[in-house]
């Protein structure tokens, strides 16, 4: 993902997007949305060099390949990864692939309590493009209050909102999951933060799942019998901006509470209903693109390039008029 917008990026700059914009700064207007990235073993020496810049900077370091919030850890000190400086080491046992990113030290609290939100976001064509946005996600949060004291930077019930770490802290709620559904949070943030701020941040998070889109749309093989249901976390700092932390290609339908059962049971189903709908059958050419409504279920169309496609063929076909 960090690659690949790198080069929507620059392609942007190319053709003079104004979505490319830049700050006095030299920072992306609206394309600054993902923290900085790297991936070890292989920019190693390049986390070194921003070790060396940024001596106070608290990063996460996440295993490739793992998930539930296993292997993952906070550091300051370049020493903790040091395993990973060489990359040929004798024996040829190359250390685990980790990303590591910049952490977000400035997290939105909610009761004291860091969380981040769970979207569930259907692609149903990548070329051209057609993504549904789930109404229903929702906001995962921490069992022990925030701090950013460098000596707690191994509670990982402080730090990391996974529901799996979660489960075991001994301030876990078994009713609610310490989750929220969106609508909850977003009537809180439109309570205490206004809601010209909220709806301002929840379009950000749209642009978020679009751009991110965009830029693996040229390297997805577009096959119009599949699907693509993945799980977008979004992390909100204290200014309300939102941040890209994960896209998960297979989100977890393990249900922690009866809510968050019936929740992932309405999404399973609303999916089907995108996918094939009732008139899929007497459909010309069967595929997982052919539902012709905005709405379905929980799901509305955030993005549909058909229909842009469809009017430049309109207007081409038009016959021009008298001179």
């Amino acid at each position: 993902m960090v690659k690949n917008l790198k080069n929507y990026r620059k392609d942007l700059e190319r053709r003079n997007s104004p979505m490319a914009e830049k700050d006095e700064n030299g920072n992306y207007l609206y394309l600054d949305f993902i923290p900085v990235t790297y991936m070890l073993p292989d920019n190693f020496s390049v986390v070194r060099s921003e070790f060396q810049k940024y001596g106070n900077a608290v990063w996460i370091a996440k295993p490739v390949g793992k998930a539930k919030g296993k292997g993952i850890f906070l550091l300051k000190s370049l020493s903790k990864i040091k395993k990973w400086d060489n990359i040929n080491p004798p024996g040829g046992q190359t250390p685990e692939g980790y990303v590591i990113s910049r952490y977000i030290e400035n997290p939105l609290l909610i009761g004291g309590k860091k969380f981040d939100l769970r979207m569930y976001v259907l692609v149903t064509s990548y070329k051209p493009l057609k993504v549904w946005l789930y109404g229903k996600g929702f906001a995962r949060f921490c069992t022990v209050k925030y701090s950013s004291d460098p000596a707690e930077l191994g509670n990982k019930e402080m730090h990391f909102t996974n529901s799996a770490i979660q489960q075991t802290a001994e301030n876990y709620n078994p009713i609610n999951g310490s989750k929220w559904n969106i609508d909850c949070l977003r009537f809180f943030l439109e309570m205490n933060m206004s809601k010209e701020r909220t709806d301002k941040c929840f379009e950000d998070i749209n642009s978020i799942i679009y751009h991110s889109l965009k830029a693996v749309q040229p390297v997805m093989i577009n096959d119009k019998h599949c699907f693509e249901c993945y799980g977008y976390d979004v992390m909100i700092d204290e200014n309300l901006k939102p941040w890209l932390i994960e896209v998960n290609a297979s989100p977890s339908l393990a249900a922690t509470t009866e809510p968050d059962r019936i929740m992932k049971t309405c999404l399973m189903d609303d999916v089907l209903r995108v996918v094939v709908p009732p008139e899929w059958m007497d459909h010309p050419k069967h595929g997982a693109n052919t539902c012709t409504e905005k709405e379905v279920g929980f799901f509305k169309v955030l993005v549909d390039e058909c229909e842009s496609e469809a009017d430049k063929s309109i207007k081409a076909t038009k016959p021009l008029g008298k001179r």
